[in-house]
């Protein structure tokens, strides 16, 4: 809700499991590997196309004589198939493998199961396969030092093997989901190879993984072992997938307080809406205010702190590139956060919704007041945590802010921060991996931020961010642009390097941006004075 314009979309594509409905989802870059299953892309057995899938896959059913599909019940089964085709998207009618239609009727029962608040998540196990690699325990020049012959050398080879499993989740379709499903994963520790997610045309996804880490081929086990994981991670579950509605909040007298008058405030109009609260335009003193009001009846915990935790970092902070903090008032039943007006809305907005393209200087201008804002933030400890264009507001005059700072934490108030945090396609892989990080994190999110502002496109687009996420895991990237300035992309590359620590610092890439905008400056005088110089030959 950083939003502080007049509408638009904060962010394009809501950070859930869910696919954008018009491309089909992009398929998690991955090795060739054998074997296949229904509901990965490029599994085998056909896709789609424009041919009747339910048609296909029922007769399939018939041919491999499924009972259910041979026998008096076949319609009904054909009616089912057709139901449950309809609520999915036309990307996963392309990820049908026909080899295995059986597949399909697993999708429909967990599918139907996760209607039931006490199943959810449903899910499925399957083993696909057993990869066999071969591993050197010495090398040959090793072998020869020792004076042995090419037969002891090759003897020194053995076998390892990786059991392949299929993991199909269902429930209702959330926010941050891969922020669960990934942990109940890791907690038994399989590694995720592959994800592919699918959402109903009535709230639920269907959220495909392809898994290694159980050493055996063992799907009673692991079924087993996922509903431990589930049962451990029970609290955190249900309180994503639970209404806030009714819950009491934690007031404590210390969080009763308020530095506005608010008989001084004005609200004009709403300018976006969240779960937990809305953004309004207001008028304060005089002044035109953006207006974050929390809204008690639908918020938990959690959304309650990040808001006491935003109060307490703006007071903390004053920068020319940080959004300027006015008041705030967490007074029940008045919950409001004053920030001055940024006329021109978030650069999301500008960059997506208004499809601004922007040229070179612009493009530094904008990533320098970035860094500026946020190398300040970093001298003062402050890690940003959900760096993003929807979290930057350009003013009237084109300056650029960093706002939103809910999820803002000191980086040495204590312990390790491991905690997925922040907006899947911008965060950096050690945060996706619940891996201890730092403040290169949100070096690696202004990585992204770079290349929006290089490219005016939304990262990762035909990808879900849950997709997004898995992909980083994995190494990937927003592909870079062949007309993107030759120096600019090299920064940006250093910048989502995936080892933290070599990634620059703020101060560093400022100096960098500076040195490409003289050069630039330098280029485009030149460029002036040939063209004068042509006009007075003529």
């Amino acid at each position: 809700m950083a939003d502080a314009g007049d509408g638009g979309a904060e962010e394009g594509v809501g950070e859930s499991s869910s696919p954008p409905r018009s491309p089909a989802p992009v398929p998690v870059p991955v090795p060739a590997a054998s074997g296949g299953s229904a509901g990965r892309v490029g599994g085998g057995g056909g896709g789609a196309g424009g041919r009747d899938i339910c048609r296909e896959v029922f007769e399939r059913l018939v041919a491999d004589g499924h009972v259910e599909a041979a026998g008096a019940s076949g319609p009904e089964l054909r009616a089912r198939l057709e139901a449950h085709f309809a609520r999915l998207p036309t990307s996963y009618m392309l990820d049908v493998n026909l080899d295995k239609a059986e597949d399909v009727l697993i999708h429909q029962k967990i599918l139907a199961e996760a209607k039931d608040p006490d199943k959810r998540p449903a899910f499925a196990v399957h083993f696909l396969r057993l990869e066999e690699t071969n591993v050197d325990e010495t090398t040959n020049s090793d072998a020869h030092e020792k004076g042995a012959d090419i037969d002891e050398a090759l003897s020194t080879r053995s076998k390892r093997y990786t059991h392949i499993h299929e993991i199909l989740f269902s429930t209702t379709d959330k926010p941050k989901l891969l922020s669960q499903l990934s942990a109940l994963l890791s907690d038994i520790g399989l590694n995720i190879r592959e994800a592919h997610v699918f959402s109903t045309t009535d709230g639920y996804s269907l959220d495909v993984f392809v898994v290694d880490g159980w050493a055996v081929e063992d799907t009673d086990g692991l079924h087993k072992a996922l509903e431990a994981s589930i049962l451990r991670n029970e609290g955190s579950w249900s309180g994503s997938d639970s209404s806030a509605s009714g819950r009491s909040l934690p007031f404590l007298a210390q969080d009763c307080e308020s530095d506005i008058d608010t008989r001084l405030l004005k609200i004009v109009k709403k300018a976006a809406s969240g779960s937990c609260g809305d953004m309004f335009l207001g008028i304060y003193g005089g002044e035109e205010v953006a207006v974050k009001i929390l809204n008690p009846e639908n918020v938990d915990e959690n959304a309650w702190n990040e808001f006491k935790q935003e109060i307490y970092m703006l007071r903390k902070v004053d920068h020319p590139n940080i959004v300027r903090f006015i008041g705030s008032c967490t007074k029940p039943p008045q919950f409001y956060i004053i920030t001055e007006r940024m006329s021109r809305g978030s650069l999301f907005d500008f960059l997506h919704n208004e499809h601004n393209v922007l040229d070179l200087p612009t493009i530094l201008k904008f990533a320098l007041d970035v860094c500026r804002g946020m190398s300040y933030l970093h001298q003062k400890g402050i890690i940003h945590r959900d760096l993003k264009s929807a979290n930057l507001l350009l003013g009237k005059d084109h300056v650029v802010r960093v706002a939103d700072f809910g999820l803002a934490r000191f980086q040495d108030e204590g312990g390790a921060m491991t905690a997925e945090t922040g907006t899947y396609r911008w965060m950096a892989p050690e945060v996706i991996n619940h891996q201890p990080y730092d403040n290169k994190a949100d070096v690696y999110s202004f990585a992204i931020v770079l290349w929006e502002l290089m490219t005016s496109k939304i990262p990762y687009t035909g990808m879900s961010p849950l997709q997004a996420a898995v992909g980083v895991r994995q190494g990937l990237r927003p592909q870079l642009s062949e007309n993107a300035h030759p120096r600019l992309s090299l920064l940006m590359q250093r910048c989502w390097e995936a080892l933290p620590t070599n990634r620059p610092s703020f101060a560093d890439i400022i100096t960098e941006l500076e040195d490409i905008q003289v050069q630039a400056q330098g280029t485009s005088g030149e460029s002036s004075q040939k063209q004068k110089d042509g006009d007075s030959d003529n």
